[in-house]
């Protein structure tokens, strides 16, 4: 048996390029909620001579990940995940969109590290919305309980979302969970590299894919008011995916690269300007 690539939200958009690209050597286990959509990919990528199959699975249910880890370790050497699975505001409620995000993160990253060897590679997909929460407002003493007790720790960041207007909660919610995606990322990593397995993320900007448009024009303006001026082609983001996980990147860990056609640099800019 061969290498095995994992990709979680890969029924569409960045998550269903990066496997095309990876697929050309690995084995393709294309897992999300939707049995549907994942079918409709696997179809894409059978046709593209990629070996592939789908696994129905939930990414915040802790015993679905483990069943999965294990399949995947079944099926050959999980040698990649990719955890591209996440929900934006326009999605869900607060509650709902951290628990997805932020816990389906650690399940997927503890899950999969018992049965990753030396010379695999996790990539967490978080979001340039990371970037957006002021790092002295990121509440990193809650994050830490992420790391001892998960269910303490989701309860504790509920409380924090139900202290805004409820209106701001999806919002609240999605930057805090990509922000610890990306903090969670750095704490795997100095944990899981001495065993040989990269932890990395990266942080999209808006992508033409399912998700950017459901996220709308708000996010599109992002995107045209960035460096670039642009929105971002799903194949870009999945080329730079396929490269952080491959041996070519094998001393990239525990960090973030934020993908984003310039759109956080040109928002900083403008606070800038407007400060002085």
């Amino acid at each position: 048996m061969g290498n095995v690539c994992v990709v979680t939200g890969g029924g569409s958009g960045m998550g269903l390029e990066a496997a095309k690209i990876l697929g050309k050597e690995q084995k393709i286990i294309l897992v999300g909620r939707t049995v549907s959509k994942l079918e409709n990919a696997i179809v894409e990528l059978k046709a593209l001579g990629i070996d592939a199959e789908a696994y129905p699975g939930d990414a915040s249910d802790r015993e679905s990940m483990k069943k999965l880890a294990a399949y995947a370790a079944s099926q050959g050497t999980v040698k990649t995940v990719i955890h591209a699975a996440g929900v934006s505001p326009h999605m869900a409620d607060g509650e709902k969109i951290f628990k997805i995000n932020a816990v389906g993160t650690i399940n997927i990253d503890e899950e999969f590290a018992e049965v990753m060897e030396a010379g695999s590679c996790i990539l967490n997909v978080s979001s340039m919305s990371a970037y957006m929460m002021p790092a002295d407002r990121a509440p990193k003493q809650v994050y830490k309980m992420a790391l001892s007790d998960v269910a303490a720790f989701e309860g504790a960041v509920n409380q924090i979302i139900a202290g805004v207007p409820e209106e701001q909660r999806p919002g609240m919610a999605y930057t805090m969970s990509k922000n610890f995606v990306v903090w969670y990322t750095a704490r795997e990593a100095v944990k899981l590299g001495k065993k040989g397995i990269r932890v990395v993320s990266i942080s999209p900007g808006t992508f033409k894919t399912p998700m950017g448009e459901v996220e709308g024009e708000q996010a599109a303006s992002f995107a045209l008011r960035g460096a670039m001026g642009r929105l971002g082609e799903p194949e870009e983001i999945a080329k730079m995916m396929a490269f952080m996980v491959s041996d070519e990147c094998s001393y990239l860990c525990g960090v973030d690269v934020l993908y984003d056609g310039g759109s956080v640099a040109a928002m900083n800019a403008m606070m800038e300007d407007r400060a002085q």
